[in-house]
């Protein structure tokens, strides 16, 4: 597909210097200039001041300068304005003011790594030693931002803006009111969720395996509990093992591994979930405040008195 990486999320947050210290903790790399890098996306994350928590910036990695004049058709024909600068195409999401950057940038390689051996009935990959996993104690990196999720109040516009207008693809449905797409071969790069009110819900961070993923949690937790919101679990739609973590600002925060990748688009067929089922496999049930953030109706109040 012409559309190949998620680059990077400018978050928005009112409380900068709290939240940009959560995720040094987290693992990502502070840069000198208030942007964050990851072991294999570079600089991926970037906290900016806001009245209340948003999704600020989206940047999508395109092969050439032919897809950025094939994106600008197809937003032209929703209506949707686009301005043009050195190999740039910007755009924003009038419902929730998202700023899209469609960025022509060469792919991302990211290393081969050798698979953690896993012992099994009748399959031993790992013999005469103890597994890696308990071995590892330096802190946990995230490899790439994996994907955004991203609230609205009007599904279908927001939706189409991603799919019709910017060239997503989908990849899963919940029911009528989430939608899983993807800008490279990852399961999903945005969530798109109907909401009362636009808000960011959480990022996700790829790490190598589910040991790191609960290496990763348990050091954020060990000298702040609260941050804690859901996990250990698998979900279903993108199958990645999954834990969930709280910022300073409400944001979540997720670890992940083993996600679903589509190389091909016609060996994958979107289905649609509705309930909880698209949320978990398997592990404790999503908490109340993970379906609906606590500070949902502040921010409602907030926007309606902006």
């Amino acid at each position: 597909m012409a559309l190949h990486r998620l680059s990077s999320v400018v978050m928005g947050v009112p409380n900068t210097a709290q939240t940009t210290s959560y995720y040094t903790d987290f693992g990502l790399t502070p840069e000198s200039d208030g942007w964050f890098s990851t072991r294999d996306g570079g600089r991926q994350l970037r906290v900016v001041h806001a009245p209340t928590r948003r999704l600020v910036e989206i940047t999508v990695g395109v092969d050439t300068p032919d897809d950025l004049a094939a994106a600008a058709a197809r937003l032209d024909r929703l209506g949707v304005p686009v301005e043009f600068d050195a190999g740039t195409l910007t755009s924003y999401e009038k419902i929730t003011g998202v700023r899209a950057v469609l960025r022509v940038e060469p792919r991302v390689r990211q290393p081969e790594t050798a698979p953690t051996p896993y012992n099994g009935p009748g399959r031993m990959e790992r013999v005469g030693t103890r597994a890696p996993g308990i071995r590892r104690i330096g802190p946990v990196r995230p490899r790439k931002l994996g994907h955004a999720v991203l609230g609205t109040t009007d599904f279908e516009a927001t939706t189409g803006f991603f799919r019709t207008g910017l060239g997503f693809k989908v990849s899963d449905l919940m029911g009528d009111v989430g939608a899983f797409m993807r800008c490279s071969t990852d399961h999903h790069n945005i969530l798109v969720l109907s909401a009362p009110v636009a808000f960011l819900h959480h990022t996700s961070w790829q790490v190598d395996d589910v040991d790191e993923v609960g290496r990763g949690a348990m050091a954020m937790l060990e000298d702040h509990p609260e941050r804690h919101v859901w996990g250990l679990g698998r979900h279903h739609a993108g199958s990645n093992f999954f834990w969930y973590l709280k910022d300073p600002a409400g944001n979540f925060s997720e670890y992940y591994s083993d996600l679903d990748c589509i190389v091909d688009d016609q060996l994958w067929k979107p289905e649609v979930f509705e309930g909880a089922k698209g949320l978990f496999n398997w592990g404790p049930p999503p908490p109340p405040s993970f379906i609906k953030p606590e500070d949902l109706a502040e921010m409602m109040t907030d926007s309606h008195s902006a």
